[in-house]
């Protein structure tokens, strides 16, 4: 409910404002409505996934052309306003996934290049095509039927509106589209791991936002009653994105205020329309400097709460038994001369390997040994020139990192991979994203397998933190916590997918003695699960404690495999990798 109240009280607020009897106010309130509806959409693309789209005016061109084009009948006889509406959507979804597809290949200010050319293109049609759009003319826009077709009714009417679209947002925020949307923006290689597809993500959130963008393009053309290319203005499409970014990414309540501040501010220095670039650019630097959260990190309580005192990681390892359950039959996971060659350095030079469930199998090496780059060819991150990889007697395609969730494969890396703004709780429920079955307007609706879908995962993601001893931090913010903490966090969000197979990269690098110690117990324990563990470390006390067998590598090339114990006493790793 606290999350609530404050959009409670902007609601009373909208809702009492035609007590003022003033039709001005109606027609500012109305503004902001609209533009809420488009900044709503945009908001999953720039705040959650992290996209620069600048150009997103050409969107809400495009809207209100389509649909006062429809009504006009310069194309056809005139359609119904509510029927041209529904058009000017569906070629929005349309245009939203032509502009957005860029984003699958091109990053940061790249995009942000593409969507302002875009908008340009779009500007020049509506100036082009003189028959249908009039030109620099322009064209009429949508005239609603009663009761909306008054400044009142018409408020209303979008106000409606935008409440649907904050219900709708807000849901999908805090669904698993919501979370693999942050964990692309975050750590796309993290994303990956987990089995989150960005392609096809980012192709639902660019048909959504750009549906409704178009949507409420139709609307200000209503508001507008008339419209030219001029009302399609660069500040325009400044607004919408510096609206997010003052407001804070990651959030709903933020960009919202932030949309409302920005429609407010010219009417409160009208005198410096001029200016008005400049003021935006402006507040955006004084929010930058003062508030580099936005508006967002302004009112999150939450992040200024002190931490618990005692933060001593101890793992539960009779967790496990109802987190992962019983393996039946075990499968071995095998590599057959693997190459792979950067330039005319042979990284990885004719490997074998056979990690099995139910093991804890070392990698061992000196730096530049090849560990991380085998973890990275097993886990799709690279592709090999030559040789095999299998799971029992099915081939392990090379590549198609994001597909490895799906085969039970997880894993870790070197430096911890987290998900900053969202709670430690939301980056372990990351890990089990591909077992979600509620689709996209499930999400969006918050219908009952969607709502039974996130119980479910909350509950296994407070599972697997209490596996690993992080279960009084499920609340807090991922970037609050430790080194250590971290290292243990993403153990727990990779043992969401319930893996068959465990890759660690270095998760002793930081710890103490005692966390050590208790990692090692952790990963053992995972194993008698019946997962295959292969481990990559630099604590050779660690390796040979609990590994059941140890590969080491030189300079790309098996250097010796077997037990622990032939390892120890193997004279040509005690020379090159052990020491006297």
């Amino acid at each position: 409910m606290a999350r609530l109240w404050p959009f409670l009280a902007l609601l009373a607020l909208a809702l009492l404002l035609p007590l003022t009897g003033n039709e001005y106010w109606a027609l500012i309130a109305t503004r902001a409505c609209i533009y809420w509806v488009l900044v709503a959409g945009l908001n999953l693309i720039v705040g959650f996934a992290g996209q620069l789209a600048i150009g997103y005016v050409a969107l809400l061109a495009i809207g209100a052309y389509t649909a006062s084009v429809f009504t006009a009948g310069t194309v056809m006889e005139p359609l119904p306003a509510f029927v041209a509406l529904g058009i000017a959507a569906a070629a929005g979804a349309v245009a939203g996934v032509v502009v957005g597809l860029p984003a699958l290949r091109l990053r940061t200010f790249y995009f942000a290049m593409t969507t302002l050319g875009f908008a340009t293109i779009v500007t020049q049609i509506t100036l082009a095509w003189q028959d249908v759009t009039g030109g620099g003319i322009g064209i009429p826009g949508p005239a609603l039927p009663a009761p909306m077709d008054t400044a009142w009714g018409f408020y209303y009417f979008c106000l409606a509106l935008a409440v649907v679209c904050t219900w709708a947002t807000a849901n999908l925020a805090r669904s698993r589209f919501g979370r693999a949307l942050v964990a692309i923006r975050d750590s796309e290689v993290a994303a990956e791991a987990s089995g989150i597809a960005k392609p096809r993500l980012l192709v639902m959130i660019f048909l959504f936002a750009g549906a409704l963008a178009a949507f409420a393009g139709g609307l200000f053309a209503t508001l507008q009653t008339y419209i030219t290319p001029d009302a399609f203005t660069f500040d325009l499409s400044l607004l919408f994105f510096i609206a997010i970014l003052i407001g804070g990414r990651g959030s709903i309540l933020g960009p919202l205020l932030g949309t409302i501040l920005l429609t407010l501010l010219p009417e409160v220095a009208a005198p410096l329309a001029a200016w008005s670039t400049f003021l935006y650019a402006a507040l955006l630097l004084v929010i930058v400097l003062a508030m580099p959260g936005g508006i967002a990190a302004l009112i999150d309580r939450s992040s200024r709460r002190p931490l618990p005192e005692d933060r001593t990681i101890r793992p539960r390892a009779e967790a496990l038994a109802t987190l992962i359950g019983e393996r039946g039959e075990r499968a071995v996971l095998s590599l057959r001369g693997i190459v792979l060659a950067f330039g005319g350095v042979r990284a990885i030079d004719g490997l074998d390997l056979d990690l099995r469930q139910g093991e804890v199998h070392g990698l061992i090496g000196p730096n530049g040994s090849g560990k991380t780059t085998t973890l990275n060819v097993i886990s799709g991150y690279y592709r090999p020139q030559a040789g095999s990889m299998a799971i029992g007697t099915a081939e392990l395609p090379v590549g198609q990192p994001e597909g490895r969730a799906g085969r039970g494969i997880a894993r870790t890396f070197q430096t911890p991979r987290m998900i900053g703004e969202a709670t430690v709780l939301e980056n372990v429920m990351i890990g089990a994203t591909i077992e979600g079955r509620a689709g996209f307007l499930e999400a969006m609706l918050s219908l009952p397998r969607q709502r039974a879908e996130e119980r479910v995962m909350a509950e296994r993601a407070r599972l697997a933190l209490e596996a690993v001893g992080l279960a009084g931090l499920a609340g807090v913010r991922a970037d609050r916590l430790q080194h250590s903490e971290l290292r243990f966090m993403e153990i727990a969000r990779a043992l969401m997918l319930r893996p068959e197979f465990l890759m660690l990269d270095e998760p002793a690098a930081g710890l103490s003695v005692e966390e050590i110690k208790r990692l090692g117990a952790l990963i053992r324990a995972v194993s008698r699960r019946g997962v295959g563990v292969l481990l990559v470390e630099h604590h050779a006390d660690l390796i040979f404690d609990i590994c059941d067998q140890v590969t080491v590598l030189n300079l790309g090339r098996v250097l010796a495999a077997g037990t622990p114990a032939e390892i120890r006493v193997h004279k040509e790793v005690v020379s090159a990798y052990l020491g006297a």
